[in-house]
């Protein structure tokens, strides 16, 4: 199986020129430069934000990794990190199960400016969308951006996702509001969708 290497805390491709791997504690100085670009955080509901804060988000998912690599089974939160050849970090990805619902999963990816354009978020949000629904038993998964984060709403359109609901100025910004968009696809969806 395609994605036994990864639980099992190795690298495996993400495409010829990136690979990916499970998050582990030498991950985290990498993740806190890239959450420094105020570029990089103007579509993030949580930034920008204290470092304290940040450590105490990726902490639990790191440490609860490494126990589950240790364990042989996937994290709660399965997230990995994006590095070309020569070791440079890319970016990240995650899945997030969603509290008290069983088989429900949301996607996510932050990239640093560098990795910008390059069809790396794509890449990602593909693979993890093939590894909720082929090894995490999935039903559901879903994603939210920012109306006008463009880069992410058309990678989940690239990726299969739809369009299914949208909440008006749900989002403060400094001159304004912000829409909400709420993405989707479900396990029937995916399936269509590897078939063709």
């Amino acid at each position: 199986m395609r994605f036994e290497p990864l639980k099992q805390g190795q690298s495996i491709p993400l495409t010829s020129e990136y690979d990916i791997q499970l998050i582990v504690q030498d991950d985290l100085a990498d993740i806190l430069v890239m959450l420094e670009n105020p570029k990089v955080t103007e579509y993030l509901f949580f930034a920008p934000a204290p470092e304290s804060l940040y450590r105490g988000f990726f902490q639990p998912i790191i440490d609860d990794t490494q126990v589950a690599v240790n364990e042989g089974r996937w994290p709660e939160h399965p997230t990995v990190i994006i590095r070309d050849k020569s070791g440079r970090y890319m970016g990240m990805g995650g899945l997030t199960q969603v509290m008290l619902l069983e088989g429900n999963f949301e996607v996510g990816h932050q990239l640093p400016e560098h990795a910008w354009g390059k069809g790396i978020a794509t890449a990602v949000c593909k693979t993890l969308t093939q590894l909720a629904f082929e090894s995490l038993n999935a039903h559901k998964v879903a994603a939210d951006c920012y109306a006008g984060n463009v880069g992410s709403y058309k990678t989940l359109e690239k990726c299969g996702y739809q369009q299914e609901g949208r909440s008006v100025d749900y989002y403060k910004l400094e001159n304004g509001f912000d829409d909400r968009l709420y993405y989707g696809l479900s396990a029937a969806d995916y399936e269509r969708l590897v078939s063709k």
